[in-house]
């Protein structure tokens, strides 16, 4: 079974500030552990959304207008994603709530998502 852990973002992943040493340092072990425990098949996290576009397809049969960010409500917002392969979406919740909190401050939030 595939499943997207969506990692939320915050005012801070929005920021230009990277996550602090220990953080970092938190992660890269969370992904070892991934790796180690075969089940990682991608990782990577997102730039903020002030880099980024946004198609919205208003009218059916036209083409989609796009708005440049950055975007409010950064509660709506990605800053990454790991993808896991496991056997059951057990072993996925078990995986995901290993994670280090993904803003380090209180903020993080993932989201855990089966993959048809």
């Amino acid at each position: 079974m595939l499943f997207m852990m969506i990692v939320k973002a915050s005012k801070n992943s929005e920021g230009t500030n990277l996550p602090n040493l220990a953080l970092r340092q938190a992660m890269d072990e969370y992904n070892d552990a991934l790796i180690e425990g075969g089940v990682r098949v991608m990782a990577k996290g997102l730039h903020p959304s002030s880099n980024g576009m946004r198609m919205s397809f208003v009218k059916p049969g036209e083409k989609p207008v796009v708005t440049a960010g950055p975007f409010p409500n950064t509660n709506e917002l990605i800053a990454g994603f790991f993808l896991i392969e496991v056997k059951t979406k057990e072993e996925a919740i078990y995986w995901a709530m290993k994670a280090p909190d993904p803003q380090g401050d209180g903020e993080g939030q993932i989201e855990l998502r089966q993959v048809f």
